[in-house]
């Protein structure tokens, strides 16, 4: 029996080994940002061994964390993000599955914790941009993943299409912890095993992206 297609108006994407096989070292980036905000006084040493990238740049925010200080950190990651992102190809499927969302009339957008330009870059690089009616890194967001923020100012700049009819797709928890904070189903990519321990339930399991095309359809 073929399975339901979710009806949906609009998908957004996270970029990173979700559209794109990046090599970025997250484990070395967050272990690189933890340490310079230990050293400069910003977490305790025990406050800096968990959670994301994200989460201790914005804990660090919350005291005081400002200005060209906080653009020290910035360089830390686009640094990463750059020698990850050198030569990145696309995701097998990635090119086929956006022709045939798009060819429905689908509206597609990108959100990253990447910097935008650099997202814009590696998705002109690898000719896929001209799919995307919006991309958004984590100078266009309040917060980034995991936090919903993200997902809902990109969601603010289509407010004729309800949560309800959106869909996120990213390879990660934070891209489900997200899309759920923001009322938005899930389609998880290769996901890592710990989305349960997480309490990320994603509405949609792939392990090709190819199975997207076949798993959504225009809501009416």
């Amino acid at each position: 029996m073929p399975k339901a297609r979710l009806r949906v108006r609009a998908i957004l994407f996270d970029m990173d080994n979700t559209l794109l096989a990046s090599r970025i070292d997250y484990a070395a980036m967050r272990g690189e940002v933890g340490a310079w905000l230990v050293r400069e006084g910003y977490l305790a040493e025990d406050e800096a061994e968990g959670g994301t990238t994200a989460s201790l740049i914005q804990a660090a925010m919350e005291r005081g964390l400002a200005g060209g200080t906080l653009d020290q950190v910035w360089a830390i990651c686009a640094r990463h993000e750059a020698e990850g992102m050198r030569g990145a190809e696309l995701e097998p499927g990635a090119r086929e599955t956006l022709e045939r969302l798009r060819g429905r009339g689908l509206l597609l957008a990108v959100l990253t914790n990447n910097a935008e330009a650099a997202a814009e870059q590696a998705l002109g690089k690898t000719g896929i941009r001209h799919y995307f009616d919006l991309v958004a890194g984590r100078e266009s967001v309040p917060r980034l993943k995991p936090s919903p923020e993200g997902v809902r100012a990109v969601l603010a700049r289509f407010p004729h299409v309800p949560p309800s009819q959106w869909l996120a797709v990213g390879d990660s928890w934070i891209d489900g912890a997200a899309a759920a904070g923001a009322g938005v189903a899930f389609a998880a990519y290769r996901a890592s095993i710990d989305l349960p321990e997480r309490g990320v339930v994603p509405d949609i399991q792939l392990d090709r992206l190819v199975e997207l095309a076949d798993l959504v359809a225009p809501a009416e």
